[in-house]
């Protein structure tokens, strides 16, 4: 199979090197709007060939859209419009609802599957992309129902190759689960690191001082703002929400402190343990 990676970055060149791997690809193309990074991805060997993505299309039965958000809702349609009974498309985006509304209608909307692969990491660009990156990760799919049978089918076998395990959603509880489970984390690392530069003028001390608690609690604010701000742009509504139950959470340990009432403090500690249970 020949297989088309738009978005040559982290999740997108790290596909490319787990298709080839795992033998669902056998040729990558690569589209990328940077050409530094289709040079780099091909230097790199991510890729096979850059190529335009209408030239792409034309020689691809799969092709993958792993852009921001805001890149993916003015493309796909353009790429549907464009896409054959031979064609697979799947997207590996973020949230999910303002994508799936888009193309609701589209008459080429059964060659779609939304994606979502719960794996990265804080960096971005082709030198970021790593083998076996998706390995026992989660994938996401969404509203199935609306995909066509056999471009559902490609892409179930897709995720079994790359050992991945699968789970099915519709767009609405994947944007509200993604807000709680992911979109919350990056936006309170982003807080933090801007908290402690804020506070911490002496550079030099957060380096000397700064420990493993800090460095993984800080580490997702190397994120690129190109890729997180169309996330919490288009999930909006989910990630306000969480936000305000985030911020109840810190006005109660303040308010803790504050009245020096360290026995009930200690008690929702122990309360916020249970996570172990969930996270083994």
């Amino acid at each position: 199979m020949i297989a088309t990676i738009v978005g040559t970055g982290l999740i997108g060149g790290s596909l490319a090197i787990s298709l080839k791997e795992k033998g669902v690809a056998n040729w990558i193309i690569g589209v990328d709007q940077n050409p530094d990074n289709l040079k780099k991805a091909q230097e790199l060997k991510i890729i096979d060939e850059g190529a335009t993505l209408q030239d792409a299309m034309q020689r691809s039965q799969l092709i993958i859209l792993a852009i921001p958000v805001d890149a993916l809702l003015q493309i796909l349609p353009a790429v549907l419009d464009k896409a054959g009974p031979e064609h697979v498309i799947m997207d590996v985006g973020s949230t999910k609802q303002k994508i799936l509304q888009l193309v609701a209608g589209h008459p080429h909307r059964g060659r779609f599957v939304a994606a979502h692969p719960m794996a990265g990491t804080e960096y971005s660009g082709p030198e970021a992309a790593i083998k076996n990156l998706f390995t026992q990760k989660t994938m996401v799919l969404c509203d199935v129902k609306n995909s066509d049978e056999d471009a559902l089918e490609i892409i179930e076998n897709m995720v079994d190759k790359l050992q991945m395990r699968l789970v099915y959603m519709n767009a609405e509880e994947h944007d509200l689960h993604t807000a709680y489970v992911s979109h919350i984390s990056h936006i309170t690392s982003f807080a933090l690191a801007l908290t402690v530069l804020e506070k911490e003028k002496e550079q030099g001390r957060i380096f000397e001082l700064a420990s493993g608690g800090f460095e993984s609690t800080v580490r997702l604010a190397k994120s690129s703002p190109d890729m997180w701000v169309p996330i919490f742009k288009h999930n909006r509504h989910n990630v306000l929400d969480v936000l305000d139950e985030h911020i109840h959470q810190l006005q109660q340990m303040k308010q803790l402190l504050e009245k020096e009432d360290y026995e009930t403090f200690y008690k929702l500690i122990q309360k916020s343990n249970k996570i172990r249970k969930i996270l083994k």
